[in-house]
């Protein structure tokens, strides 16, 4: 990884643990929104490592309490979000155009997968929550489950409202550079 990479690693890494360490209420973040965003801008591996590191930070410094056993299983559910915008922009085929004139399908497309991905990480942390606690899984989703709901529906929002124009934005700031090849930035 080149010193431009490890900068916006940190720069982004920052990013997100700010967000997250801003009072807010529970399950409502824009965390997932930055990394599925950086992810599909700068590569599959580098959402995934920016997702990973930004939840093992957020794991010992959260307002919510120090996560504990169920760090891993947050770290893994948000490197799962980044990896997944990388390989949503191969699908696309990296063409911008899809992104300054998103159509219709494409933003319920990007709201599905926000609603997928949030309720496949909620589902990784209460099994994480779940099995070194003894708790059967079952009821673990079933306590879970108001939490689950204003998590899928706050990251639908953000993501239906935001991911093309945050994308088109970090973009902008780039020059375009970014289109050539996730890899070169």
């Amino acid at each position: 990884m080149n010193c431009k990479r490890v900068a916006l690693l940190a720069v982004m890494t920052a990013l997100c643990v700010g967000i997250q360490l801003t009072p807010r209420p529970p399950n409502v973040e824009a965390t997932s929104l930055i990394c599925f965003s950086v992810g599909f801008l700068f590569g599959a591996g580098f959402g995934a490592l920016l997702g990973a590191l930004t939840m093992f930070i957020n794991g010992f410094l959260s307002p919510w309490g120090f996560a504990g056993i169920i760090m891993p299983y947050q770290m893994a559910g948000m490197a799962l979000i980044g990896f997944t915008g990388g390989f949503y922009r191969k699908i696309l085929g990296g063409n911008p155009n899809n992104v300054v004139n998103p159509t219709k399908t494409l933003r319920l497309e990007v709201s599905f997968l926000a609603a997928f991905l949030t309720l496949i990480y909620d589902i990784i942390t209460n099994i994480g929550w779940a099995l070194p606690s003894g708790v059967p899984i079952i009821i673990a989703l079933i306590q879970g489950a108001w939490f689950t709901v204003i998590h899928v529906t706050s990251n639908v929002v953000f993501f239906g409202g935001a991911f093309f124009i945050l994308v088109r934005i970090i973009s902008n700031l780039l020059g375009g550079a970014s289109w050539n090849s996730p890899k070169e930035v």
